[in-house]
């Protein structure tokens, strides 16, 4: 062969590399065209990012690293053998956030209305693997028309194959749901598995039977908002935990909410170096219970004293408003927040708070969280409805999650801890490590009204003036047992202190307790009364 000959065949060569390069590039550019123009429009019209849009916002610069972006579905019904556009209506893949690994999937409702298909399902479920094995968290941005009604069964199995995963990793590393816009029938319950679900407020929806079903079957007439909006499942079903006004803030909180979390169910949360003092010493906390132990006080007000910066990240804040759950800092520390909210039924357990509570406590004990108790309980909620509709197995769930907690717990006792409500909001008596109480503390099996009406209602009856006498007999009572010393006495209580070191005293508690070590029994998994 001449040199001239092979010459040629070297051009020859590197054009047809330089042609397959082209090939890529130009599947490349299809893939990111999503649907085209005109449905990319038509989703910026409606309020809404496209998935890709989306990406770019939720993880760090230049981070993402695509995967899958050339599966197609292998249907052939219906006409579909034409309509075949790369990455088949979801992005998914890896990135980071704050440095972090993460690994995402992002529904494309431009492609098909983001329905899922078999390959659709295929490639989340390859990235929850992937998260499963490497302990990340996975997030997914859920803009779905729901079931691909083509592939018929396929598609109901592939939902199946999502749910596994879910439950699977769940507990193992934080699974986080993004509501962008429809999530409708069997697609809910993917979300429902996961640990935090964020909605956006006039876009987004989930529900099991649609509107235009339920007004055919049950003859109610409700529009997709007040059925499944973002409002009503932050506020009245407790389904969802965030809600946002548009896309971009979402976003930002599940960067933010992912700042206090490990990235798997053996990392320790991740350490912020502190701005805030840790010795702080707050003053307004020992005028902050009013001395009519009738009268409310701001629970969010103590929180805000207490945590580093007064940087509190509420979860659920909408629903069951009497009891407060969230994430903050304690000299740098990830802790998560349980406090009574006494503003809002004074502070009582019912139904819904012991849920909310409960879900929490579990969360925070799956991934090494801390748990700080904040107390002040009258009880759990009386009613018929409330017994007719379970709170007794419903306040048994958060005993069960206090109990079953193994991370370090310390409470601190404000002013009520009354009968059963006492025990559940992590007492010494379920493992509670460090116990506080301040001196307005209040611990009895109930108040004092109700105490003396019951120990004393003959003796008031009898009585000359029995209104006098209730009231005298109430003030012993209160002298007596409205105080925290008899609990302190016998070592219920670690140490009563004045309010305004409370920050000092649960910064040195997390400190005694960083290296705590302890076990339940070995068995397959207890059995929550659900």
């Amino acid at each position: 062969m001449t040199t001239g000959e092979r010459s040629s065949q070297e051009t020859s060569a590197l054009k047809s590399t330089q042609e397959k390069i082209s090939e890529l590039q130009t599947l490349q550019a299809e893939a990111l065209r999503g649907g085209g123009e005109k449905r990319i429009a038509a989703q910026h019209k409606k309020g809404k990012l496209t998935a890709r849009e989306r990406l770019d916002l939720l993880l760090d610069p230049e981070s993402f690293n695509e995967l899958d972006m050339f599966v197609t579905h292998r249907a052939s019904d219906f006409g579909l053998d034409d309509q075949k556009i790369p990455g088949d209506g979801v992005v998914t893949g890896y990135g980071k956030i704050d440095g972090r690994l993460v690994y995402v999937f992002s529904q494309d409702f431009t492609v098909f209305g983001g329905s899922l298909s078999e390959a659709h399902a295929e490639k989340i479920c390859k990235v929850m693997d992937l998260a499963t094995r490497n302990g990340a968290p996975v997030i997914g941005l859920n803009d779905s028309g729901g079931a691909r009604i083509q592939e018929g069964v396929v598609s109901l199995g592939a939902y199946a194959d999502i749910f596994l995963r879910n439950t699977l990793a769940s507990g193992v590393v934080p699974q986080i749901s993004a509501i962008m816009g429809p999530c409708a029938g069997g697609a809910v319950y993917s979300p429902a598995i996961t640990d935090f679900i964020f909605m956006v407020e006039e876009t987004s929806y989930m529900f099991v039977t649609g509107p235009n079903v339920l007004k055919a079957v049950t003859h109610e007439d409700v529009s997709f908002e007040d059925l499944g909006g973002a409002r009503v499942h932050n506020s009245m079903s407790g389904v969802a935990h965030f809600a946002s006004p548009g896309e971009p803030e979402c976003l930002g909180m599940i960067r933010r909410l992912l700042s206090y979390l490990p990235s798997n169910n053996v990392d320790d949360p991740p350490f912020v170096t502190p701005q805030d003092t840790a010795n702080r010493v707050i003053d307004e906390l020992n005028q902050i219970i009013p001395d009519n132990p009738g009268k409310p006080y701001d629970m969010k007000e103590v929180i805000h004293h207490i945590v580093d910066d007064g940087d509190f990240f509420e979860v659920q804040e909408l629903f069951a408003q009497n009891i407060i759950v969230g994430f903050a800092r304690l000299n740098g520390r990830s802790v998560g927040i349980v406090a009574q909210q006494p503003r809002v039924l004074a502070g009582v357990l019912d139904i819904n708070a012991s849920d909310k509570a409960a879900r929490f406590v579990r969360f925070c004990d799956c991934f090494n969280v801390p748990i700080i108790t904040l107390e002040d309980v009258p009880g759990f909620l009386p009613g018929v409805g409330q017994e007719h509709n379970g709170i007794i197995r419903h306040g048994a769930k958060l005993l069960y999650a206090y109990c079953e907690a193994t991370v370090p717990k310390i409470t601190v006792i404000t002013r009520k801890a009354y009968g059963g409500a006492y025990d559940v909001m992590s007492s010494k008596h379920i493992r509670g490590d460090i116990n506080y109480a301040w001196p307005t503390a209040e611990i009895a099996v109930m108040g004092a009204e109700g105490a003396v009406n019951i120990l004393f209602k003959d003796e008031i009856e009898r009585a000359d003036d029995p209104e006098a006498r209730r009231k005298e007999l109430i003030a012993e009572y209160n002298a007596k047992f409205a105080n925290p010393y008899i609990s302190a006495s016998r070592g219920y209580i670690d140490e009563i202190i004045e309010p305004r070191y409370t920050r000092v005293k649960l910064i040195s508690a997390l400190e005694m307790l960083k290296n705590k070590r302890d076990t339940n029994p070995p068995k397959k998994h207890g059995n929550l009364p659900l």
